[in-house]
């Protein structure tokens, strides 16, 4: 379900009113909980949470750092944490939450996706959208491209590498 709205409200109009609800409902987890230093508005096809570019614009894309993004897709809806994403710690949590709460977690690497808003632990999930200001994940985000610089140029190396011959059977 790829919705191109403008603003959040036109995202939840857009929706059908069952839909809206879920999505409406996470919603509400996700605002009470996010930290100062975030805004809201759609982006992506979704309603996304993001560190906007004049606070920080040293971003791969040129695109908003995102930390949190919610979507109603065709078949399911996600939402999206970034800070599970890049946290293992926080990553550990979530699976904890859910392993207690008897819920099946159903995620990629930050991609969680539910049929129903009951399908999630919304309280832990808030507390880690809590645990997560504009500067904690700036920090987090700069150490992954520092990570990725250093490990691209031996990728690189490997691929020129000569190929190595052919064993013979």
């Amino acid at each position: 379900m790829q919705i191109n709205a403008a603003t959040v409200d036109e995202y939840l109009a857009e929706l059908p009113e069952e839909r809206r609800a879920i999505v409406s409902k996470v919603r509400d987890v996700v605002r009470r909980n996010l930290p100062k230093g975030y805004s809201e508005t759609t982006h992506w096809g979704m309603i996304a949470y993001y560190i906007p570019l004049e606070r920080y614009p040293d971003t791969y894309n040129g695109q908003p750092l995102c930390y949190v993004g919610l979507a109603a897709q065709k078949n399911h809806y996600a939402l999206y944490l970034m800070g599970a994403y890049s946290n293992p710690a926080d990553a550990a949590k979530l699976r904890e939450a859910f392993r207690k709460a008897g819920k099946k977690m159903d995620m990629g690497k930050s991609c969680l996706r539910f049929q129903r808003a009951e399908d999630l632990p919304l309280e832990a999930i808030g507390r880690l959208i809590k645990g997560t200001p504009p500067e904690k994940l700036i920090r987090s985000y700069e150490s992954n491209r520092k990570t990725a610089r250093r490990a691209k140029p031996k990728a690189e190396a490997r691929s020129k590498a000569k190929p190595k011959a052919a064993r013979s059977r």
